[in-house]
């Protein structure tokens, strides 16, 4: 029984071959490339172009395998590219650029019956189709022409030396979607740079090449082609065609005399009309373009690597500076730090100094008494105490922010990416938030929300007794407040002994209206909320350096993934190889 065609070997490792190539795709989409480091600019160009000539040839092509070959025509600016197109098809398909730059779309000539293989889905795909002249270089004029033989189709490109860069990059991205290059030239220009970069580019790639010198003078062809055949030969083009167009007159047509372009066109014909000899064209420029792209494929996953590996540092310095900011914030808010200042006089204010502490150790009959008149009257003095933690917890909340902005900031100077993304993101950004005092007020109310709560919710049962009265619940979550300033006692000297002793009054007040086992709950809760809520505000103001290099979308893994599918790739051409040697 006969096999299928799309069951035959060549179509599997056609098949095989697109797969590859999809997913190789893909990996190169996503190693982006998007920090300023040394070098990233060739990178990334190498980059871009790997992804375009994936897109606009070596997919499309192996994707329709058995289509037309394309010939593209460029050149030099005024070598004659379009007289040239124009002489071979016969007729005038395009219009010669009379003043330099000429900006016009590029012009694509097929026979009638192909004209299906050159739809907005396959070649050049970002080029839209018109079948108008038209001066838009975004668009891909369509010509069908019985002159031109089934199988072969023409593209005039702009001048590869334009002076105009749009021209330019249109010029680079039509010759990458070729299958034969037919590069013109002219005997004042065959020597110049800028073409036989594009040719060197040509012979890396093994994309094969004919050269045409164009409407040379008679005396001067032997000479001149001559030394063109050397330089080809010696950039490693020594297979490659050379034609000699001699100069001629042209009519009003602005076409040449159908013998001096013969040659060529005899050799375009031959081409079209034998499928093995055009077949083998395809086959030397897509595998010469694929094993290209798989060749570069590992500087850009290199880079992509560097990429990641410089913004997780990016991202483990922003996080160390918060990080050590919020937990000197933390440890600020336990050692004492707060019982300085406006917080120890408006407590002292509230509770007293020796009188009150002293009365704490005498009989609870007499304790009642005395507590009850020396806070009687003081709702105040307690507020006062509630105001004055808020504006110190507030200050010391913003006075480690704005270290840990500075800390990250002078991190990431040090680093060419970090000054990049420095620039994007303002000058600000080495201060703390603007709106942090607003919502460090919030955060701070909100815990003193929290602890009055809790006393309520903890003294349900003793709302009536005459030590809760005597306090009532605001003195009571001012005495809780204290109690968690001073959880690791870092205050030294006299200070240690007014604020400690202030505090140990504090931890004593509680203790008699609720006993020492749940003072120390209620402490813990308390603590753990504080620590919460200043950790969140940290992690915010940190936000503002993580998103940056979140925003960057760097996939991890992409390097490997990319050199997976580059490997993938050369794994598929290799199994090939054999059956198509």
């Amino acid at each position: 029984m006969t096999a299928r065609p799309d069951a035959s070997p060549s179509g599997a490792e056609d098949a095989q071959m697109l797969t590859a190539l999809v997913r190789l795709r893909g990996a190169l989409q996503g190693a982006t490339l998007p920090l300023d480091l040394p070098g990233v600019d060739e990178v990334r160009a190498s980059h871009d172009e790997m992804v375009a000539q994936l897109e606009d040839y070596v997919i499309p092509r192996v994707m329709t395998i058995d289509a037309p070959l394309l010939a593209v025509v460029g050149g030099s600016t005024g070598a004659g590219k379009s007289t040239l197109v124009n002489s071979l098809v016969g007729r005038r398909v395009t219009e010669p650029g009379v003043l330099r730059p000429t900006t016009r779309s590029p012009v694509l000539v097929h026979h009638p019956d192909d004209g299906h293989w050159f739809g907005q889905d396959r070649l050049l795909p970002d080029l839209r189709r018109v079948e108008h002249t038209t001066n838009d270089p975004d668009a891909l004029q369509l010509v069908a022409s019985e002159t031109v033989p089934q199988g072969l189709a023409i593209l005039d490109a702009p001048d590869v030396d334009s002076v105009e860069e749009r021209n330019r990059t249109l010029a680079a991205q039509l010759l990458a979607a070729a299958d034969l290059w037919l590069f013109v030239t002219s005997a004042a220009r065959y020597a110049d740079q800028v073409p036989w970069g594009f040719l060197k580019q040509a012979a890396d790639r093994s994309t094969a090449v004919a050269v045409v010198l164009d409407r040379t003078a008679p005396e001067a062809v032997q000479t001149v082609s001559t030394h063109l055949a050397r330089m080809l030969a010696s950039r490693g083009l020594k297979d490659s065609p050379l034609f000699v167009v001699h100069e001629g007159p042209v009519d009003a047509q602005g076409l040449l005399p159908a013998a001096h372009v013969q040659d060529v066109r005899g050799w375009l014909d031959s081409l079209a009309h034998d499928a093995g000899a055009r077949a083998a064209v395809v086959k030397q420029t897509l595998d010469g373009a694929i094993r290209s792209i798989t060749h570069h494929v590992h500087p850009v996953a290199d880079a992509a690597a560097v990429q990641l590996e410089t913004a997780a540092t990016l991202r483990d310095e922003a996080e160390r500076a918060y990080e050590r900011a919020a937990a000197d914030a933390v440890k600020a808010t336990a050692d004492g730090t707060l019982l300085r200042g406006e917080v120890l006089a408006r407590w002292q204010e509230f509770v007293g100094t020796g009188e009150l502490l002293k009365s704490l150790e005498n009989r609870v009959g007499w304790l009642r008494d005395r507590v009850v008149n020396a806070v009687k009257g003081k709702p105040q003095q307690a507020e006062r105490v509630t105001v004055a933690v808020e504006s110190g917890l507030e200050l010391l909340i913003l006075e480690h922010a704005e270290q840990a902005a500075e800390r990250a900031e002078a991190a990431w100077q040090q680093h060419a990416a970090g000054v990049g993304l420095l620039a994007q993101a303002g000058p600000d950004i080495g201060r703390a938030s603007r709106d942090l005092r607003r919502r460090a007020e919030r955060a701070v109310r909100d815990w003193q929300g929290d602890v009055l709560e809790m006393v309520k919710a903890e003294g349900a049962d003793k709302r009536s007794t005459a030590r809760f009265l005597a306090f009532g619940v605001n003195g009571l979550s001012v005495a809780l407040m204290v109690v968690v300033f001073t959880h690791t006692a870092g205050l030294t000297g006299a200070e240690a002994g007014i604020a400690g002793g202030s505090a140990a009054l504090g931890q004593k007040l509680l203790e008699a209206v609720f006993g020492d086992q749940a003072v120390r709950g209620l402490a813990d809760r308390a603590r753990t909320m504080l620590e919460e809520r200043i950790t969140g505000l940290f992690d915010t103001e940190r936000a503002r350096y993580t998103s940056l290099v979140d925003g960057l979308g760097l996939v991890p893994g992409s390097a490997e993934q990319l050199r997976q599918a580059a490997r993938r790739v050369d794994d598929v051409r290799f199994a090939a190889a054999p059956r198509q040697g």
